[in-house]
């Protein structure tokens, strides 16, 4: 091994330890943890952040990255290593220039954020949230000022972040072929909402039966609980140490029974994107999900490109019927298929169908570049939230829970993460498109056999981890970058179906 990335490999060792620590806490804080104890928690959250940060923002390390970025040194690593190097150098970019006093400041004031947020959502009060969101704000406003280069705006650098290539310009493009697309294709659709009845839904469910189907839908996914838990959460998220250690968590509704079942599916996907990551490089830099728009691209993939055909749930349905048999006895499968992609505008985010989604995300991204651009207040938000939900979806939030603090998100100061939702739903939609294209998939699915697709997935995407960026996968796989031409074709084809409207 070389010399120099032997050195900078102890360094990262030490820095993974940190991260893991620090994800542990997380975890913790979402699951488990008692109510009091973030107060205390956060402080030594913050203290193990600042040794993360200096750690590995430190003058050897950054001279170790210098001679690993020499020519006749590429020319002495792998792959792997070059990708790493380039992953430190980037990380290095990014926090060199915050000072580690505010960097530290900043960690505990998001590890406490979260239990705020949850209880101001709990009583549906903005104001109780405000000041620690204003904050976060500032101190996301500031560290981009100190990363910002010539010309360079706040909120293109936080876009970045979540996926590198990604600024405002794009995105706009991006978004503006959604919205001319998808709009009217929900307009019309809408139209002919009352011909599907999907009151099944709402009835009661047992938590306890739902935790069991649920944990069976994720197996059969793929999601492998020798390497992966599940535990139970405000909001879903996915979480990792490493390829060999994947926690995931669910919510569960009596009155609700498709979204504990897509948000298991949907986690289950984040998961086994982290599960199949090469252990050559796990426990690294890139030894996780290349970016955030890939990520949700193989959990809306599992959730919605095949978690909602008829061919996922014929041979499932049977096995959700015999859970909960009262409740669907009179439901037959057609009906249950139209019910789980019935397009109706709603107020929440993450029980939004497939057609109008986007929209939630268009919303926040609009949202977002307002905020970033000192166009908005924060005591503001609320009203604005509300105008525009009125503007795109013809609904207004009747309070804050299911308004503006519906989302986790900005708790934990993840500014520029929004957009991904919408790139990864195009990018799921692109990857089907090669995959039907060259293998089976209905007859896989058919036969309850998803090993093919985990393999394809795995081969072409999971394998990598960040050692290609998302656009590099794609270009791999089928010789062409994020194209948003297949995800709205994808659902102008699955709609027209669905709702008889050619």
């Amino acid at each position: 091994m070389n010399k120099n990335f032997e050195q900078l490999k102890k360094y990262i060792e030490k820095t993974m330890a940190f991260q893991a620590a620090l994800t542990l806490f997380e975890w913790d804080a979402e699951t488990q943890a008692p109510e009091e104890s973030m107060e205390y928690n956060s402080k030594t959250i913050g203290i193990l952040s600042n040794e993360y940060f200096t750690n590995l923002i430190n003058d050897d390390v950054k001279k170790l990255i210098h001679k690993l970025s020499d020519e006749k040194e590429q020319e002495d690593l792998d792959f792997n290593q070059k990708a790493i190097v380039k992953e430190v150098r980037k990380t290095i970019e990014e926090l060199e220039h915050i000072p580690p006093e505010e960097y530290q400041a900043y960690s505990e004031l998001t590890a406490k954020a979260s239990g705020i947020w949850a209880k101001a959502k709990q009583k549906k009060n903005f104001a109780d949230f405000s000041p620690t969101l204003k904050e976060i704000i500032n101190y996301q406003k500031k560290f981009a000022g100190y990363r910002a280069k010539k010309g360079e705006k706040p909120y293109d650098i936080l876009l970045n972040d979540f996926e590198e290539g990604f600024n405002m310009e794009k995105l706009d493009e991006f978004f503006n072929t959604l919205k001319e697309s998808l709009i009217p294709l929900l307009k019309e659709v809408s139209k002919k909402n009352d011909k599907i009845d999907k009151s099944y839904n709402h009835q009661y469910f047992d938590t306890t039966k739902q935790k069991e189907f649920c944990k069976y839908i994720s197996g059969y996914v793929g999601f492998d609980f020798n390497r992966g838990v599940i535990a139970e959460s405000a909001h879903p998220f996915t979480t990792n140490l490493h390829n060999h250690d994947v926690r995931i968590t669910n919510h569960f509704h009596e009155n609700n029974l498709e979204s504990a079942i897509f948000s298991i599916i949907h986690e289950s996907g984040h998961g086994i994107y982290e599960m199949h990551i090469d252990d050559a490089i796990t426990q690294t830099p890139v030894g996780t999900g290349t970016s955030m728009g890939m990520h949700e691209s193989q959990s809306r993939f599992f959730e919605n490109v095949i978690g909602r055909s008829e061919a996922f749930w014929k041979p499932l349905f049977p096995k959700l019927k015999e859970t909960f048999p009262e409740q669907l006895k009179e439901v037959s499968l057609e009906q249950f298929i139209k019910g789980i992609n019935k397009a109706a505008p709603g107020l929440i985010r993450t029980e939004a169908d497939e057609l109008s989604y986007s929209l939630h995300i268009i919303i926040r991204y609009e949202i977002e570049k307002m905020i970033f651009a000192d166009e908005i207040e924060v005591e503001d938000l609320p009203k604005v939230w509300n105008e525009k939900y009125k503007e795109y979806l013809g609904l207004e939030p009747q309070d804050d829970g299911e308004g503006v603090l519906q989302d986790i998100h900005w708790a934990g100061g993840s500014f520029g993460y929004f957009p991904s939702y919408a790139i990864g739903s195009a990018i799921s939609a692109q990857i089907y498109h090669h995959m039907v294209s060259i293998m089976p998939v209905e007859e896989y699915l058919l036969n309850s056999n998803l090993t093919p697709i985990r393999e394809y997935l795995n081969n072409h995407i999971h394998r990598f981890g960040k050692t290609k960026n998302t656009n590099e996968l794609l270009k791999d796989l089928m010789g062409e970058e994020l194209n948003a031409d297949y995800y709205v074709k994808y659902l102008t084809k699955k709609y027209n179906k669905l709702y008889e409207l050619n």
